[in-house]
């Protein structure tokens, strides 16, 4: 039996309002973006609109201004064969005393005039007097006859010309006219114009203004980097022509970059501009000065006009996304009022499951309440049993430490009692025999051998007691030196040199003194165990203060700590040493203490007193506010 052709299935309706909804945005997206070009485009065209009249009615200024500075030397050149001793000059060219006052006259009218330089030119081309003739650079005696406007005017044409200068390399503009006398010509009147003063006055910032000659050379620009440039490059018969007139002079005449990319209404057209520097956008407009053959080109930077249409892009699309929003916003609200119908009634019935809920379980918290407080009872027998704890450790630890100095002090009471024994017998004898100056010396000596038993089981009592924790002023000086009291017969013992330096003796600690005192014997015990073994034993004890902290190291000579043991040195019942020498708490119990009153207890490798190796302890505690203590 053949099987049935498969058919398509056909989507579901959520489906087909998915689809429907998405084009539908699509659509709406391609809209707006097409608005906002077109804004985009209507206002870059009427910004680009605004420059061009604003360019025009400029390049209309600077032609006028221009046209007027050229206008009041025009006539000049043709009024000076009107005297008659440039007339008797070229007549009589070796006349020297003539050619002097012409020259005077020439200074005169340049003066008067305010041009830059008037000479007289004969019909070879060489200078017979000049304005100048007192400079040590004067035209007097120059062959100009290569000077366009000299051969214009040699051919009874008036010249008019743009150079620099061959002999001082200035700039200007060249009137030159013919001197005639009876009909017949004698010589050229030339007057040289400084026109560069106009520059001044043209527009500075983003545009340009540029003056061309008819190949395209710039000779006055608003830009100083851009004179003498070229718009483009020059034909060779160009260049070759140039050269010869020498109408640059040395000036090299490079292309400035510039190209056109496209043209607009109004004769005007875009141009980039890519030389040394930043690639330049700009609108170029240009009018022609006839009959000198001249152009003017003004440049103005579309910087401005591209961002004002990308803001009026922008705004078109915030405006059209407003719009929409609002829509929706619309819509969004007409649904929410039927969803918050909706929503009030699903709100009672959830507050009506919830308040047996919270009766639930606010029985459940009166009862967790109820449990906690017994707990927290419990919870604080506990913590006042650890802290009886902790004191009696304390407390079984100092025991421990005067166990193993009960040798040296069993030691350092026998000796005073002999000899008390043996003093009292003599005393006893020299009374009998009548003696008395010496009774009373051994009287005197048995006194002081007391009074020193009694300091030895003071400072034994004093440690042995328990201390209150109540931190307060100590004197470091002092508490190191009832330490060491009690380890004092081990370190003669066993020969370790003992030093101790401190900057000032009136540096103060806030702590407690007894237990000050127990963590100094503890790390001395702990040191001179270190070197039992070592050829150098070496002690040293060393106090810095910082503006609040008191730092106490004690270092040793040993062998050191090596790195793996100095992490677990300050855990409880961790020790080095051999079984039944010691249960690991010194150092722990040493660290607490330091804890409690605010400070660090911390190792370093290596030992002070220049000796290598060893290893060095420090104390670091608050620095107390006052200078006292109360032991």
């Amino acid at each position: 039996m053949a099987a049935a052709p498969s058919q398509a299935v056909p989507p579901s309706r959520p489906g087909r309002r998915l689809w429907r909804r998405l084009t539908l945005w699509v659509l709406l997206l391609v809209a707006c973006l097409a608005v906002a070009a077109f804004a985009w485009r209507w206002a870059e065209n009427a910004a680009i609109e605004r420059l061009r009249l604003s360019g025009a009615q400029r390049l209309d200024g600077y032609a006028l201004s221009l046209e007027n500075l050229l206008a009041k030397y025009d006539f000049l050149p043709g009024t000076l064969e009107l005297n008659k001793d440039v007339i008797a000059l070229l007549q009589k060219p070796g006349d020297d005393t003539l050619r002097g006052e012409v020259n005077e006259y020439l200074e005169k009218v340049n003066r008067l005039s305010k041009s830059t330089t008037i000479y007289i030119v004969n019909l070879q081309g060489v200078t017979q007097a000049a304005s100048n003739w007192r400079e040590p650079d004067s035209f007097v005696g120059d062959d100009v006859s290569f000077r366009p406007y000299v051969r214009d005017a040699l051919r009874r044409e008036p010249g008019g010309f743009y150079g620099v200068g061959t002999t001082r390399g200035e700039p200007g503009y060249f009137f030159a006219h013919g001197i005639y006398h009876n009909g017949r010509m004698l010589g050229v009147a030339t007057v040289k114009v400084n026109i560069e003063k106009l520059e001044k006055g043209w527009v500075q910032g983003a545009d340009k203004v540029l003056l061309t000659d008819a190949h395209g050379v710039v000779f006055l620009t608003s830009v100083p980097e851009w004179k003498y440039r070229t718009l483009a490059p020059l034909e060779p018969e160009v260049r070759r022509e140039l050269e010869a007139s020498r109408q640059y002079f040395s000036h090299a005449l490079t292309p400035l970059g510039m190209r056109e990319t496209g043209r607009i209404d109004g004769g005007a057209s875009i141009v980039t501009v890519s030389d040394a520097g930043p690639r330049l956008t700009m609108l170029s407009q240009s009018r022609s000065l006839a009959p000198r053959k001249w152009r003017f080109v003004y440049l103005s930077d579309l910087a401005p006009a591209r961002a004002s249409a990308r803001n009026v892009f922008l705004f078109a699309c915030l405006a059209q996304a407003l719009l929409v929003m609002l829509v929706l916003y619309t819509r969004q609200r007409r649904r929410l009022g039927r969803q918050r119908l909706r929503a009030r009634e699903d709100l009672q019935r959830a507050y009506d499951n919830l308040e047996t809920m919270v009766a639930e379980r606010t029985s459940s918290l009166q009862q967790m309440t109820h449990n906690l407080s017994e707990e927290n009872i419990v919870r604080r027998k506990a913590e006042q049993k650890l802290r009886q704890a902790q004191s009696e450790l304390v407390q079984a630890a100092k025991m421990a430490v005067l166990g193993q100095m009960s040798a040296g002090i069993t030691h350092e009471l026998n000796q005073p009692l002999t000899a008390l024994r043996t003093m009292a017998d003599n005393a006893r004898v020299l009374i009998e025999r009548d003696r008395l100056d010496e009774a009373k010396t051994n009287l005197a000596t048995i006194s002081q051998l007391v009074a020193r038993m009694g300091l030895i089981t003071g400072q034994l009592r004093q440690f042995a007691r328990k201390a209150d924790a109540s931190p307060r002023a100590v004197p470091v000086a002092a508490a190191i030196t009832a330490a060491l009291f009690l380890v004092e017969r081990r370190v003669e013992r066993e020969r370790v040199n003992f030093r101790m330096s401190m900057r000032g003796q009136d540096v103060h600690a806030q702590c407690d003194s007894n237990r000050l005192e127990q963590v100094l014997v503890n790390l001395f015990t702990n040191a001179l165990d270190a070197m039992a073994d070592s050829e150098t034993r070496e002690l040293t004890v060393a106090v810095e203060r910082t503006d609040d902290r008191v730092m106490i190291g004690v270092a040793d000579s040993g062998p050191g700590i090596p790195e793996e043991i100095r992490a677990h040195l300050f855990e409880p019942f961790f020790t080095t040493k051999p079984q039944g020498q010691g249960l690991g708490l010194g150092l722990a119990i040493s660290e607490q203490i330091v804890r409690e009153f605010g400070g660090v207890l911390r190792v370093e490798a290596g030992a002070g007193g220049g000796v290598s190796g060893g290893a060095k302890f420090i104390i670091e505690l608050p620095l107390a506010e006052q200078e006292t203590i109360d032991v």
